[in-house]
């Protein structure tokens, strides 16, 4: 006896094909609960934050890098210490190195200002101690206005995915709620909740992928630029200490 397969109704098809299209981002908003208005805004403003710091860092970092040259050689190749710190005055605000030599030479000048006082602080320190140290708290001021915002883009990048994972359990659990209510389990109401849950993890993803990648590229640029504010220093040093900067070999 042979049996003949009946092939799925046309009906079933298109029922099944309508509980797919329902797994998007539009019935997520519209079925959010309060729980997940809250880890949506969160991840949100995590977003906007992380894009903006981004850019923010970007446009600094790229500003530092193409004018550090400028601003070291300008200030070696000046032959007079008075006009090379005019030049460095006229930099902008944000720009780093310009600042590091300033407070060396502001140093030199208190340090001087205190000798011919006959202060204690000249008797206390050496010019080259005193050099030393405005060095020290420039560069390490400076090294930590390269930072900002790193702090917020680690954050995001390893909290994001957790948070939308948040999400996406808080929303399966809240559609086996719906369905074990209403006790209809066919595709038609199962694949748009739990699709919808699975969005806020993508959705968590996407807000942390460009936050790590960002922190990692950020952190390799800034490393670069304290070695260079490192070396400035150390030539500074030299220069005001002794009055001649010492040559690399």
């Amino acid at each position: 006896m042979f049996f003949q397969q009946t092939p799925p109704s046309a009906g079933g098809g298109t029922s099944n094909a309508e509980a797919m299209k329902s797994m998007g981002f539009d019935h997520l908003i519209h079925n959010f609960d309060a729980l997940g208005w809250i880890v949506f805004v969160v991840l949100v403003v995590m977003s906007f934050s992380s894009w903006y710091f981004i850019i923010a860092n970007a446009i600094r970092n790229s500003m530092v890098r193409n004018r550090a040259d400028k601003v070291i050689n300008g200030f070696w190749s000046n032959g007079s210490t008075q006009d090379a710190i005019r030049e460095l005055e006229a930099q902008p605000k944000g720009e780093p190195f310009s600042k590091i030599a300033l407070d060396a030479a502001s140093a030199v000048a208190h340090h001087q200002q205190a000798a011919a006082g006959g202060g204690r602080l000249a008797e206390s320190l050496s010019r080259s101690e005193f050099i030393d140290r405005a060095l020290r708290q420039a560069v390490a001021r400076e090294s930590l206005r390269l930072e900002g915002g790193l702090t917020l883009l680690a954050t995001v990048g390893s909290s994001a995915p957790f948070i939308g994972l948040l999400g996406t359990v808080w929303g399966i659990y809240h559609a086996l709620i719906k369905i074990s209510a209403s006790g209809n389990a066919s595709m038609e109401a199962v694949a748009g909740p739990v699709g919808e849950a699975l969005i806020m993890t993508a959705f968590g993803l996407f807000t942390a992928i460009p936050a790590v990648l960002a922190y990692n590229f950020f952190n390799r640029s800034n490393r670069l630029t304290y070695a260079q504010f490192d070396e400035f220093a150390h030539d500074l040093h030299d220069f005001f200490a002794t009055g001649a900067r010492v040559e690399q070999k």
